[in-house]
C-alpha cells in the first residue's frame, strides 16, 4: 500500500535480491534483512513483442525489460510503459508506476517508465 519496492539482503555476502527470496544463492543462508529501495534503476536489456496472446498483461506491442534497481544485485524483469521502441536504450534510467488499486503481487507495479 505504500508503493515501495523492497529487497532482501544476505547477512553474509550482503547481496541484495529483488524480488526477495528465502535463501542466498551464493551463501545458502536464510535471508531476513529487508530494505527499501528507491525503485529507480537502469534498463539492462529489453525486448518488444509485436503479437498478442491471451496471457499478455497489456495489448501489443508489449515492452519487457530487465531493470537493475539502484541498490540491488539482481535484475527485475518487468513491463516498460510510456515508451516507443525507438526510444529504448540500454542504460536508460527508469522508475516505477504503481497501480491505483494494489493486490499484493508483482503486477502492482504497472510498469517502469523513463525518468
Amino acid at each position: 500500500d505504500n508503493r515501495q519496492i523492497m529487497g532482501i539482503r544476505c547477512p553474509k555476502c550482503h547481496r541484495v535480491y529483488v524480488p526477495p527470496r528465502l535463501t542466498c544463492k551464493e551463501c545458502f543462508v536464510n535471508l531476513d534483512e529487508w530494505l527499501e529501495l528507491s525503485g529507480q534503476g537502469s534498463l539492462s536489456t529489453y525486448t518488444v513483442v509485436y503479437y498478442s496472446e491471451p496471457f499478455h498483461p497489456v495489448e501489443s506491442p508489449v515492452f519487457y525489460g530487465i531493470i537493475q534497481l539502484d541498490g540491488a544485485d539482481t535484475g527485475l524483469p518487468h513491463l516498460l510503459g510510456e515508451v516507443e521502441s525507438d526510444s529504448l536504450s540500454i542504460g536508460m534510467r527508469v522508475g516505477p508506476v504503481f497501480k491505483e488499486k494494489r493486490e499484493g503481487n508483482i503486477l502492482d507495479i504497472k510498469y517502469f517508465k523513463p525518468l
